[in-house]
């Protein structure tokens, strides 16, 4: 999957516009990441790359970049 790709998915999750999303971007920024988010991510993650993470996992990522990284097929 592209990163084009992965970040539509971000977006798409976070209901957010695309360009709202950069992969260099801190998820402090990103003003819809929180404890909801970080499980629509986990749950994203499952449905569609069939990866399941911890929450430790989770806690380590700082940037959309690093979700991105989690994202990997």
């Amino acid at each position: 999957m592209t990163d084009e790709k992965k970040l539509e998915k971000l977006a798409e999750m976070l209901d957010v516009e695309v360009s709202e999303l950069s992969a260099e971007m801190p998820l402090s920024d990103v003003g819809k990441w929180d404890s909801l988010a970080s499980i629509s991510f986990i749950v994203l993650l499952e449905d569609e790359f069939d990866k399941q993470i911890g929450a430790g996992e989770l806690k380590r990522c700082k940037t959309v970049g690093d979700l991105m990284d989690l994202m990997a097929e």
